[in-house]
C-alpha cells in the first residue's frame, strides 16, 4: 500500500488540517483501492501514486480553505467521478453528511464500494443525473454546500449547484487558471439561480506550475422551480 509522502502531510498542516493515524490509513487503503480499480475503470488519467496524492488528495482537501470544518454540515459533491472532492473530506471530516452524485453506473458503484471498504458512515451515492437530483424534494434546498471540481464550464455548474443548496449554503466550484472569466460570463446564471457575489480563492499546490481557485457563491435566495432544466439542457444552452 503506497505510503502518504511527507509532502502531503507538511502541506496538509500549512492549512491547518492534521490528520490521526486511523485517518491517514484510510486515505492510503482510498489510494490503494483507486490505484487497482484505475486498471478496469479508467477512473483517472493519472497513475503515479505521489501524483494521486497532490492532484486528487490534496486538491480535494485544499477545499478546507474555504469551507472550514466539515463536521455536523451536509456536502453534496456533483459529479464525483472517482471521488474527489467527496470522499477525501469526508475521511478528514467523519461527521460529515456526504451525498456523491456520480450519473455513470460503474464509477457510482466504485464510490459505493470505497465507502463500505472504509468503512464510512453517512455517504449516500446517486446514480444519476445533476439535473435529475437538483428536482427531487429529498436533496433541493437541502445542503450547506454543493460542490463539484472539473464538471463544466461554471455557467452549466452553478445550474447544477445552486438548486442544491440551502439560502444560506454554498455553491464550490473548483476552478482552473480560467475561473476569473468564468465568473464573468456567468453573472446572468447568478442571478437567474439566485446566487450572491461569488469569491474566488487561490491555491497553490505543490509541484503544479498554474493556481487553482476555489469559487465560493453563497445562496442568497431560493431558485426558481424551473431550474435545472431537464436533462442536457443547462450543457446545450447554459444561462
Amino acid at each position: 500500500m503506497s505510503e502518504l509522502s511527507p509532502l502531503f502531510l507538511n502541506t496538509l498542516a500549512q492549512w491547518g488540517l492534521s490528520l490521526q493515524r486511523a485517518q491517514q490509513e484510510k486515505l492510503r487503503h482510498y489510494l490503494a483501492l483507486l490505484l487497482t480499480w484505475n486498471e478496469r475503470l479508467n477512473l483517472t488519467a493519472i497513475r503515479d501514486p505521489q501524483q494521486m496524492q497532490i492532484r486528487h488528495f490534496l486538491d480535494a482537501l485544499s477545499c478546507v480553505q474555504v469551507t472550514g470544518d466539515l463536521n455536523g454540515r451536509s456536502l453534496i459533491d456533483v459529479g464525483a467521478g472517482a471521488g474527489f472532492p467527496g470522499l477525501p473530506l469526508k475521511i478528514a471530516f467523519p461527521d460529515l453528511h456526504l451525498t456523491l452524485v456520480e450519473s455513470v453506473s460503474k464509477k457510482a458503484n466504485f464510490l459505493t464500494m470505497v465507502a463500505t471498504e472504509l468503512g464510512l458512515r453517512g455517504v449516500a451515492v446517486l446514480a444519476e443525473r445533476a439535473e435529475v437530483v437538483g428536482q427531487q424534494p429529498l436533496h433541493r434546498e437541502q445542503y450547506d454546500w454543493a460542490a463539484a471540481r472539473a464538471v463544466a464550464d461554471l455557467r452549466v455548474l452553478l445550474e447544477y449547484l445552486l438548486p442544491l443548496c440551502h439560502v444560506g449554503g454554498s455553491a464550490l466550484a473548483q476552478k482552473g487558471p480560467a475561473a476569473a472569466q468564468e465568473v464573468e460570463v456567468a453573472r446572468a446564471a447568478l442571478a437567474a439561480l439566485g446566487g450572491g457575489a461569488p469569491v474566488l480563492h487561490p491555491v497553490q499546490l505543490p509541484q503544479q506550475e498554474h493556481l487553482h481557485y476555489l469559487v465560493t457563491i453563497p445562496k442568497v435566495k431560493e431558485t426558481p422551480a424551473i431550474y435545472p432544466r431537464r436533462t442536457g439542457v443547462p450543457g446545450k444552452r447554459p444561462l
